[in-house]
């Protein structure tokens, strides 16, 4: 593309708008959230700024804004593996134009009426700027980082589902963004993706290469587990970090045009050749460094889009765009929208669902209280195993709840003897212990115990609220209330009778007594009759009680001749 008109990033919006320009602004996806300071968050499909930089005290300093992302994350179904992809690299080449595609592409495709042989950009006429907002011309719009309001869904042949976050991030390498806050933002949008697209002009160079460096050198440190306690460390298998893709734009140097898989395998030769190992020491070391960081690195290219997608006034006109452009593009989201494909986000081995990811970005993000410097490895790696351990507890939690619900949960209807239900406790959190164990696996020791404490400290917190429960279902509750006056009752009637066979006629001492209990269970049985026409469903509970007592007595006779 030029250098005197190209394509840039959405501008930043006001926060009481966000989410007005639509693909479709009838969709609502329910009710707006709410900011903690008052602020209205719009339901509306639109991508949420989700990091801005600046404020008063410092241009550069990072605001995460927490109740966007859950207001995201909390359309993703409960149990989801996410996938992330997020788009970086300098301004004015076209990140939000790649962006708005992608959402165009699958806006159409996630279609079950959709034909996978039909070319959805032939039935559209424009592009539209509804999506990540784009437009022509030389000055940076974007900061921060801006999230897609609605993941997409995809299901794989195996049958598992998956949700798709887009991130776009601010242009970088422009004459107003530092240095650290190049690679702050390069940094935080690494830590949380499993695809990421670096968006390159016209070739890889060595200075991409080299901020890649910069960043892995970070990250190298941060995902190396450290003992804070015995003061040892040892780095970890895997490599922090999943993919990285060079997307080259504007790439001159296809031998032939019309032959798509050779191109992609030009591509392939041509990465292999960039990252190949070069004699001189510090050319050699960057390129060790970020083989060593990511698990995967993958390169494709897109020819010029033609001059008029580069004049100021483009509108999105699919018709103006070079054919052979508009090819490539479709392949390349075919490619990386292929459900068999997508990969979830993985941090030290675990596929992450939408609530470890959001703790874990919540972590990151806090640690960017300024974008002139990036975090020190130390307070990575402190906020990686906090963020992890937070998500130990939280879903051990969870699935000791679960396990209880079925057993004396709200809603249960029979009673579990107290000696069971402490046994069974006991077994569902030697479960949840091993959850626990599985997930915090890294980080200080002495963390990590702290944060088993606190999820034996919930544990139990939560068992008082079963063991009420349970209690609330006892067959035996409650029966002192109807016990003393029946017995009361049942002895007046019985001397009564007895002081009737017994004592002569003529004895006045016997006709009152007699008289004074017919009195009394007379009054005890209209007392009970009273009761009985108020309380009518506490009486047919108190019957299903007796009958349940009955039953618990005879089950407890039965385990005792056992």
């Amino acid at each position: 593309m030029s250098d005197d008109a190209v394509l840039v990033e959405h501008p930043d919006r006001d926060e009481d708008h966000m989410g007005e320009e639509t693909i479709n602004p009838s969709v609502s996806a329910g009710e707006d959230a709410v900011e903690g300071d008052g602020v209205v968050i719009p339901e509306e499909v639109g991508a949420y700024q989700i990091v801005s930089i600046g404020n008063q005290e410092d241009q550069y300093a990072f605001t995460f804004h927490e109740e966007k992302m859950n207001a995201i994350m909390a359309k993703i179904p409960v149990g989801w593996k996410v996938s992330v992809v997020s788009v970086v690299g300098a301004f004015r080449t076209g990140k939000s134009f790649l962006l708005s595609w992608f959402l165009q592409h699958l806006h159409h495709t996630n279609k079950d009426e959709f034909s996978p042989d039909s070319k959805w950009y032939k039935q559209v006429e424009s592009l539209g700027n509804e999506g990540f907002n784009w437009r022509g011309g030389s000055e940076r719009n974007t900061t921060g980082i801006w999230i897609w309001s609605e993941p997409q869904f995809f299901k794989k042949e195996s049958g598992e589902n998956i949700a798709v976050l887009l991130v776009d991030t601010q242009g970088m390498f422009d004459n107003e963004t530092t240095m650290g806050l190049t690679a702050s933002i390069f940094g935080l949008s690494t830590l949380f993706s499993s695809y990421q697209i670096y968006n390159v002009d016209k070739r890889i160079q060595e200075d991409n290469l080299q901020q890649l460096a910069l960043f892995s050198e970070y990250a190298r440190m941060a995902m190396t587990t450290h003992d804070v306690d015995e003061s040892e460390s040892s780095k970890t298998d895997n490599k922090p970090f999943q993919q990285i893709e060079f997307l080259v734009r504007d790439w001159q140097n296809f031998e032939e045009e019309e032959d798509f898989a050779e191109m992609q395998e030009e591509m392939e030769e041509y990465l292999q050749k960039v990252i190949s190992e070069r004699e001189a020491k510090d050319l050699k070391e960057t390129r060790e460094q970020i083989v060593s960081c990511f698990e995967k690195i993958t390169c494709y290219g897109l020819v010029h889009p033609g001059p008029a997608v580069t004049k100021k006034k483009y509108s999105g006109d699919i018709k103006l765009v070079d054919p052979t452009f508009v090819e490539l593009l479709d392949r390349y989201c075919w490619k990386i929208f292929n459900p068999e494909t997508l990969v979830p986000k993985i941090i030290h081995g675990r596929e992450l669902t939408s609530v470890e990811l959001s703790s874990y970005f919540k972590a990151y993000a806090d640690l960017f209280t300024t974008g002139a410097s990036f975090p020190e490895a130390g307070t990575l790696l402190n906020a990686t195993s906090q963020a992890n351990n937070t998500n130990a507890v939280t879903l051990s939690l969870e699935d000791y709840k679960q396990k209880m619900n079925r057993i004396a949960g709200p809603n249960c209807s029979n009673y579990v003897r107290p000696e069971e239900l402490n046994e069974l406790h006991r077994e569902v959190m030697d479960k949840s212990l091993r959850t626990f164990k599985s997930i915090a696996n890294f980080g200080g020791q002495r963390q990590i115990d702290e944060a088993r404490e606190k999820l034996l400290h919930e544990v139990d917190d939560t068992f008082i609220v079963y063991t009420k429960l349970n209690e609330s279902r006892n067959p035996l509750a409650g029966f002192e209330t109807y016990i003393l006056p029946i017995a009361i009752a049942t002895i007046a009637y019985i001397l009564r009778v007895i002081a009737d066979t017994t004592c002569s006629g003529w004895s006045t001492v016997c006709r009152r007594s007699s008289d004074f209990l017919s009195h009394l269970y007379a009054v005890v049985v209209c007392f009970l009759l009273i009761i009985g026409m108020t309380k009518a469903q506490q009486i047919r509970e108190l019957f299903n009680r007796l009958q349940g007592a009955i039953k618990l007595l005879t089950d407890g006779g039965k385990d005792k001749k056992d």
